[in-house]
């Protein structure tokens, strides 16, 4: 029974999908730029490829809020037919204090359904209280000879590591090499398949990796390594990745988001882990933009599964710091952060309240203090705050490297977006 139903609502989905869209690819680029005060959104580009790897069910609707949404209207009735949420470095940036200092730019990208008919892009920038930044609406022709085809580009060699269906049927990840020669593609693949089996021994991944594909992108660079600003070290990698974001030792990211989209071309992907072959800690994880950790610390398996419970999972860090760092501001008391994982107690109905015991006391005095304690309750500190916000355990994957899987919470947030991409609502 329950195969019979998934078939007729993919069905469904099918045919509503096929009603707006044909089986291609639009990715649109941006530019976010701006300053603590002021920002803007530019259009950059529009490209298309062959093949859609994305969500065919649920077009209209997202399973959390995000930073900021992408929406595709169509023209002749109005309606929304495509909708998607997402964080972006940018926005991270702009709570910090360089931020009230000078202008700057970050690119984005973004993978929605080529629409068959004329359609409008809406993207909205909000901030952490759920505040609008700016937004751009813009129009989509798809007869526009600018568009630039990408399909004749060639296809970077890739290898799949899980294959448990077609990019129809399943969410499809990329795992990338950042940072590896070509005389290093030995490695890569070592590294790509320890993170791939990593993620899917974690719950609720686990339970479902029939639903998952995964593919290793034997990106190839000119140096080995990734750059080390910190140390004075600079590299030329396939895709610039650098430590030292935000001029925090440890946070690793790039800003060639471009750059990524079009060196993957011709594959299919939806979600994006970049390894970096270097031993320095480190790493970085986005919300519908990208994973990138570091593959060869000690810690690598924990971080990577962390790292994607940010870009994956839209998941929050449970831990906090004692001293103030470039993440002081990135949320305030006195409204409820979106992440499902956080709470300020504001709106604690919309997080786990429904997952307590009714004995347990709100906050939760962590009582417990074996090194794993799951227990779902509301325990002060998380956010990077050690004061006003709430975390649901006292051990979580998205808070030490000790933990050997996600706390209940964070489970069922993952589990929602999964079924949210496979299963029609």
């Amino acid at each position: 029974m329950t195969l019979i139903c998934a078939v007729t609502a993919t069905m469904v989905s099918a045919q509503n999908f096929s009603e707006h869209f044909a089986n291609r690819t639009l990715r649109i680029d941006y530019i976010f730029a701006g300053n603590a005060d002021s920002q803007i959104v530019a259009l950059d580009e529009l490209a298309s490829s062959e093949g859609w790897a994305g969500r065919r069910v649920n077009l209209d609707k997202v399973p959390v809020r995000g930073n900021g949404e992408v929406k595709m209207i169509d023209s002749q009735s109005g309606k929304i037919i495509y909708r998607t949420t997402f964080s972006s470095l940018f926005q991270e940036w702009l709570v910090t204090e360089e931020a009230t200092q000078v202008t700057k730019s970050f690119e984005a990208s973004f993978l929605v359904p080529f629409p068959k008919q004329e359609a409008f892009i809406e993207i909205t920038l909000l901030s952490n209280e759920g505040k609008k930044q700016t937004s751009l609406r813009h129009k989509i022709d798809p007869q526009d000879k600018l568009i630039r085809n990408m399909d004749s580009r060639p296809v970077a060699t890739h290898e799949y590591l899980m294959k448990s269906g077609t990019a129809e049927e399943c969410i499809d990840i990329a795992i990338v090499a950042e940072g590896y020669t070509s005389e290093e593609m030995d490695i890569f693949m070592r590294d790509a398949r320890t993170a791939c089996e990593e993620i899917f021994r974690y719950e609720p991944f686990a339970s479902h990796k029939q639903r998952f594909n995964v593919v290793a992108v034997k990106l190839a660079s000119k140096q080995s390594d990734v750059s080390v600003p910190q140390e004075d070290v600079w590299r030329q990698t396939a895709l610039n990745s650098n430590f030292h974001t935000f001029y925090s030792p440890r946070y690793l990211t790039t800003n060639s988001v471009h750059l990524i989209h079009d060196s993957l071309a011709g594959v299919d992907y939806e979600h994006l882990i970049i390894l970096a072959n270097t031993d320095t800690y480190g790493g970085g994880g986005i919300y519908n933009s990208y994973t990138l950790t570091t593959a060869h610390n000690p810690q690598f398996k924990p971080v990577v599964v962390h790292e994607f419970g940010h870009s994956f999972g839209a998941l929050a860090d449970e831990y906090f710091y004692e001293q103030a760092d470039h993440t002081e501001n990135t949320y305030k008391l006195g409204y409820e952060p979106w992440e499902q994982n956080i709470t300020t107690l504001v709106d604690f109905e919309s997080k786990w309240k429904d997952m307590l015991d009714k004995r347990t006391k709100i906050p939760t005095e962590p009582t417990d203090k074996r090194k794993e304690n799951y227990t779902v309750g509301v325990y002060e500190g998380g956010g990077y705050m050690t004061k006003g916000m709430y975390r649901p355990a006292v051990v979580c994957r998205m808070r030490d490297n000790v933990a050997t899987q996600f706390c209940p919470v964070c489970q069922r947030a993952i589990e929602r977006i999964i079924l949210y991409n496979t299963e029609q609502e």
